[in-house]
């Protein structure tokens, strides 16, 4: 296909449809207007907001169609702003928060490239929130309890397998960032406020804010012990004036909004890579790509296997009817880290039950079938198998 651009195979797509339905679940419960834009945009709209001469060298080439200049979108607030923009707005519609999945696309440098952690096609977690300017402080705290919550459903710990750090600009480099003394400290000091409240583990670094603003970057270890940035909350003060979105305010006047980028879980292809080597490839069973694989001990008993799979259809299952040795099938089924293996012969038929291994515990015995679905595949599943 090319560097940096992955195929996922049917397990892969899997685990990826997952995070994609936690994100837009979780997200829409938290007032979220989940939309689509499209991936390719007119390259006036990136100059309009600021991005093409600053990123212009990580983009893919303009294309001409019909006297008209296009390019395959490196981000996607443009895109969020003329959503807004379409009509005219009341400070009674803020916070407006705009949410998608965003297919985006960057000229990542050959030796740069590293499987799935960084690659030149991906997907985005991606929104903004357009809100009024004494607003922001509330709106930046909740979208740290969106991060912690979804990385808590995830496995991963603040502090453990991320930190935070406050990127700041550079007052005096006016050439990169837009010039706005007061708006900066005033970005600056929200953003530090709400790490000290929460006792967030962060650091701060000059000079790696975004031009239009300071950022939260959310570190992630990687398997390396190599940090890398899995996503970011950037307050912008600049993109508001440049693509002129205003509200009208309860006195009547039309108002400048403020805006905040954010991603919940980052780019899907690298929180599946983090994902990945954080739990050696054992997923959480709502993560699995299969989350049941049943082996009937000889054919006579595949009906009864059958029977199992059709009461487990809530359930990523499988049916292992390959003609081999018992012990071969299940170390085949453990190497894949498969969270529950069901073995079933005359004994469990006779009694509606299952023999149950479970990944990291080994044998737990007979149960009935309706135990089994009751007990540990109740216990097991997360929020979104239900």
């Amino acid at each position: 296909m090319g560097k940096g651009l992955p195929l996922f195979t049917e397990k892969g797509s899997i685990i990826r449809r997952e995070l994609e339905k936690f994100v837009i679940n979780e997200e829409i419960k938290r007032g979220y207007q989940h939309v689509y834009t499209p991936e390719l945009a007119k390259v006036e709209l990136y100059k309009t907001s600021g991005h093409y001469p600053y990123y212009k060298d990580s983009m893919y080439p303009v294309m001409k169609i019909d006297e008209e200049e296009f390019i395959l979108r490196p981000m996607t607030c443009p895109h969020h702003f003329q959503l807004y923009a379409s009509q005219p707005r009341s400070y009674k519609e803020l916070p407006f928060r705009i949410a998608e999945l965003a297919k985006q696309f960057r000229y990542e440098k050959s030796g740069e490239l590293t499987g799935l952690i960084r690659v030149r096609s991906f997907c985005l977690a991606d929104a903004h929130i357009i809100c009024q300017k004494d607003e922001a402080l509330s709106e930046i705290k909740k979208v740290f309890e969106l991060i912690e919550y979804m990385s808590q459903e995830l496995g991963l710990k603040v502090g453990v397998d991320y930190r935070y750090r406050l990127s700041l600009g550079d007052r005096k480099d006016s050439k990169k960032y837009y010039k706005d003394d007061a708006a900066w400290s005033f970005a600056e000091n929200a953003l530090r406020q709400v790490l000290v409240e929460r006792k967030s583990p962060f650091f701060e670094t000059e000079k790696e804010a975004a031009f239009y603003g300071p950022k939260i970057d959310v570190q992630m270890k990687n398997f390396a012990g190599k940090e890398d940035t899995a996503f970011t909350i950037q307050y912008d003060f600049v993109m508001p004036k440049r693509f002129n979105l205003t509200y009208i305010d309860k006195d009547g006047q039309k108002k400048e909004p403020i805006v905040i980028h954010r991603s919940s879980i980052g780019a899907i292809e690298r929180t599946m890579a983090f994902l990945l080597e954080h739990y050696a490839g054992a997923l959480p069973f709502w993560l699995s790509p299969v989350q049941i694989h049943i082996i009937p001990i000889a054919d006579r008993h595949l009906e009864y296997a059958q029977k199992v799979k059709n009461e487990l259809k809530d359930f990523r299952v499988e049916i292992n009817d390959a003609q081999e040795t018992l012990g071969k099938k299940i170390r085949e089924a453990e190497m894949q880290k498969i969270p529950y293996i069901l073995v079933v012969g005359d004994k469990e038929i006779a009694s509606n039950a299952v023999g149950v291994r479970e990944r990291g515990k080994g044998d737990l015995g007979t149960v009935t079938l309706d135990n089994f679905i009751k007990n540990t595949c109740g216990n097991s599943t997360h929020q979104l198998n239900a």
